[in-house]
């Protein structure tokens, strides 16, 4: 004797007939608003993350960043003033490290004509040169 066939002859109770069948657009509806709720929790959890989080602020900006350059892909060389002291540092992904300290120095930000590149100053040479053979 078979089993699969016994089984196959054991009459099981069906339940789809005592409930009724969901729409498709109520279904649907109710899978939009789901989502609609899940974002707007994930909104508000950022929002009172951002305005409740204590940060950790120096008094008086005693730290800034003056100028960084990128090294490879993922590696920076960074200048830092501190106090009266910069620092240049060298950072890369999970390691930071002093490269060289030095007295603080005033950047000259006059800027004049023969500091200027990129187009403008290209054009202005190729003018000039025009102007002179003419």
């Amino acid at each position: 004797m078979k089993y699969g066939f016994a089984l196959a002859a054991v009459p099981f109770p069906v339940f789809a007939a005592q409930a009724a069948p969901i729409q498709p657009v109520s279904g649907m509806l109710q899978m939009f608003l789901g989502l609609v709720l899940v974002l707007a929790m994930l909104i508000a959890a950022a929002w009172l993350v951002k305005r409740f989080s204590v940060q950790s602020k120096i008094p008086g900006g005693a730290i800034r960043v003056i100028a960084g350059a990128a090294v490879g892909q993922r590696e920076r060389v960074v200048l830092i003033e501190v106090g009266e002291t910069w620092l240049l540092v060298g950072v890369a992904p999970g390691h930071v490290s002093a490269l060289h300290t030095m007295r603080k120095v005033e950047i000259a930000t006059d800027e004049s004509p023969q500091q200027e590149k990129g187009f403008p100053s290209w054009l202005r040479q190729v003018m000039e040169k025009r102007n002179v053979r003419s």
